[in-house]
């Protein structure tokens, strides 16, 4: 592309959408900072390529990135910035950050306990058995400890699955460890393990909740519901559709959106034949499923969330190629890291591989076609694509610079190649949310993560006695 071109475009970016920019940064501003975050400061990263998600805009083989004040003035080939630390972002790809849309970071704490070849020790025994002694202290560093490595693995926004909510107190402190770590998300308020089937979710607290954060720029809430297809029901939770009816209305009135597991077979069709089927619902794990589900997911604009490395092991197929084909919209995320660890790379290069061997390529599905679900189409799942999801002027800052130097990246040829074939976690060098220096030169900025992962080792053990757990 002509280099002036690329100069003006440049500029009607920087320049139409500073009032936006203004009044996105002004309302992030009139929040007190969570303690321990860096502050926020104006910055411009230099010489990157730069994969902005914005049409409109396009790429940059070599561009810049301005920020101030948590928002994003400009893109361009080259931007005038007079005054702003520059960040080096040569021999480095610039992105928007990941964006996560489920992921139970309330297991996160757990990993010590699993053992991959003991049935009796893996994800779902040990997450019921111990999960049922947890206190909010225990909540609050086991997020803290997920999002941490969120944020070392690029990922600047996340939907916190939580459910295993014990009560309000758990409640207020899986808000707090997302406050305080700085990430952008969503905060889906789920039942607690072992609750009756027959008791309804805690919709008064919902609401409290609901208003604490109504004026929080970073968190959105949202509820997860219990199954309806009887899959996992008895460490989860199955409730049927008249139970699902009364809860879901409830949200509705309250204007949140809902997440649910469905990888049973048979739920969508309960869901559509009791009329909850709606685009304000968000599914996830896209398996056992037909034709049929596939129509009546897109006629009411319901979108679905893959988590690859966790289906691949699962019964059933991974079906997101023919709900793409569907028309339905898809995104991506984690799961847990206590089985796995966060890795959208690895994800990213899951689907594509799944996707050629079970299509052979029929569903075409390219390497920009799963950066855009792991960033802008994430975004989209959650609500948050006018304030984050790609590089555009105007706004919040969440962004991401991997590394190009090392002997897999070397040669670099098209970038959304590398980032889905050969990039992972190790390659993320810096992660910005909301303008703030979370993550840079492969460290944390201002977070003691030694400390953190001695707090989740110290609840770890109080639940093995509490649980006898051997």
């Amino acid at each position: 592309m002509p280099q002036d071109r690329m100069n003006r475009r440049t500029l009607l970016a920087g320049t139409t959408a500073l009032s936006a920019a203004a009044l996105l940064s002004g309302r992030a501003a009139a929040q007190p900072a969570s303690a321990g975050l860096p502050a926020r400061r104006e910055f411009v990263i230099r010489g990157a390529n730069v994969l902005t998600m914005d049409d409109r805009l396009g790429d940059f083989a070599a561009g810049d990135v301005h920020v101030r004040d948590g928002a994003i003035v400009a893109v361009g080939a080259t931007v005038a910035a007079p005054g702003a630390e520059v960040i080096d972002g040569k021999a480095m790809i610039c992105l928007p950050g990941f964006v996560d849309t489920h992921w139970h970071h309330w297991t996160t704490i757990l990993r010590p306990v699993m053992r991959a070849d003991d049935p009796k020790k893996t994800y779902f025994p040990v997450t019921f058995a111990l999960g049922l002694h947890y206190t909010p202290e225990d909540s609050y560093r086991a997020v803290r400890l997920g999002l941490a490595e969120a944020v070392s693995a690029g990922v600047t926004t996340t939907q916190n699955w939580a459910h295993n909510v014990r009560g309000p107190a758990h409640a207020d402190a899986e808000v707090r460890a997302m406050r305080d770590g700085g990430l952008r998300g969503r905060f889906a308020y789920g039942p607690g393990l072992g609750m009756p089937n027959d008791q309804p979710m805690d919709f008064n607290d919902i609401a409290r909740v609901k208003r604490d954060l109504a004026n929080d720029p970073m968190i959105t809430l949202g509820i997860c519901s219990r199954n309806v297809d009887g899959n996992t029901g008895g460490s989860r939770g199955a409730i049927d559709s008249a139970m699902a009816t009364k809860e879901w209305t409830a949200a509705r009135e309250l204007g949140l959106p809902i997440t649910l597991h469905t990888s049973g077979i048979g739920g969508i069709k309960i869901l559509n034949d009791a009329g909850l089927l709606g685009p304000d619902l968000q599914l996830v794990h896209p398996l056992n499923t037909g034709p049929d589900d596939w129509a009546a997911l897109a006629k009411h604009g319901v979108r679905y969330s893959v988590s690859p490395i966790g289906e691949a092991a699962r019964p059933g197929e991974m079906q997101f190629p023919e709900m793409l084909q569907a028309g339905v919209k898809v995104s991506i995320s984690i799961d847990n890291t206590t089985a796995d660890r966060c890795d959208c790379f690895a994800c990213m290069r899951m689907m594509q591989h799944i996707n050629r061997h079970r299509t052979g390529g029929k569903v075409k599905i390219t390497t920009k076609d799963l950066v855009r679900m792991a960033t802008l189409g994430g975004a989209e799942d959650l609500g948050l694509d006018k304030i984050t999801g790609s590089l555009t002027p105007g706004k919040r800052a969440d962004l991401v610079l991997v590394r190009t130097d090392g002997t897999h990246m070397r040669g670099l040829g098209d970038a959304y190649d590398a980032l889905v074939q050969q990039a992972h976690t190790g390659d993320v060098d810096t992660t910005i949310v909301d303008g703030r220096v979370l993550f840079r030169d492969r460290k944390f900025t201002a977070l003691d993560y030694a400390k953190l992962e001695a707090d989740g080792l110290q609840s770890v053990a109080t639940h093995t006695a509490k649980a006898k757990w051997t």
